[in-house]
């Protein structure tokens, strides 16, 4: 007779409705992948070089050039997670480092250095051509401030504070079921954080809208993360499927509250609009203007 497989990293009947919901949990590959780890490997063969007889000079000038290209590499994966988290925000602060573009800098110093032995002076030329390809691979840093224009300066520098404090919460969230080795819980968390970031980007849009979500990106939150680091402990050490699906349940309930909070806002903010147009028409109205 057939017999369903399964095991402890197969899903069961439970598990069909979050993985329909939305398979790869709303996530976007990251952009720091093969090109920016081939940094970090390109390098290496400097370390033959260091030992290949060419005195204390050489030695220092192959260490050297290592070095520099090393921190190129690691500045270009930081920049990326820089401007990737600038994207995705829809009011944003330009990053206060320019990772890349000196990241690309030391790219042209390394190649330069790792040259210079061979070729003296004239090794500038790979170095240059070095800095022009880093930054027609990875692009430069973004350079102003994106969405602030018609926005009070103290009201979005507010909403940043609780928006970063938020991050962080959905941040230990994501680090406290990471080692439960439950991809259906992991995706869960990952789904409800997408709803919370929706809820992020309506409050980023329109700062007024923070004092109605501020419990739900603070008290809310919190408690969410709490109760996630309590199921990761019991569970740990226990793995008990009516805890884990009572805390599935309690992220469906928490995830339509954030859902249902981001669509009041939304709802609220057609009434303002309908209620400015109105008060706009029956202006030109009394100034004998028509309007469709």
């Amino acid at each position: 007779m057939a017999k369903r497989f399964g095991g402890k990293f197969s899903p069961d009947e439970t598990d069909v409705q979050y993985v329909e919901k939305r398979p790869y949990g709303g996530a976007k590959a990251s952009k720091a992948g093969f090109g920016v780890n081939l940094l970090f490997v390109a390098p290496l063969p400097l370390i033959l070089s260091m030992f290949s007889g060419g005195g204390a000079s050489g030695f220092g000038l192959a260490l050297l050039a290592l070095g520099m290209l090393l921190l190129a590499a690691w500045l270009t994966r930081e920049g990326i997670f820089a401007q990737e988290a600038y994207d995705a925000r829809t009011v944003a602060r330009k990053p206060a480092f320019p990772r890349k573009i000196c990241g690309a800098v030391l790219m042209g110093l390394g190649l330069a250095t790792a040259g210079f032995s061979e070729m003296g002076l004239a090794a500038i030329i790979p170095g240059i051509a070095g800095i022009a390809l880093h930054i027609f691979a990875f692009g430069p840093d973004p350079m102003k401030n994106k969405g602030f224009d018609g926005i009070d300066q103290f009201q979005q520098d507010r909403v940043a504070r609780v928006v970063d404090d938020a991050e962080s919460t959905l941040g230990i969230m994501s680090a406290t079921v990471q080692n439960l080795g439950d991809r259906t819980v992991q995706a869960r968390v990952e789904d409800f954080q997408a709803t919370v970031r929706a809820l992020f980007r309506r409050v980023e849009e329109d700062p007024t809208d923070l004092t109605a979500a501020r419990k739900y990106l603070s008290v809310y939150l919190t408690g969410a993360k709490d109760a996630t680091q309590k199921f990761a402990g019991l569970y740990t050490n226990k793995r008990d499927p009516k805890s884990r699906q009572e805390f599935l349940t309690f992220l469906d309930d928490l995830e339509g509250n954030f859902t249902a909070k981001t669509d009041t806002l939304l709802a609220n903010n057609k009434t303002d609009l309908d209620i400015e147009m109105k008060v706009l028409r029956d202006r030109l109205a009394r100034e004998g203007l028509q309007t469709d």
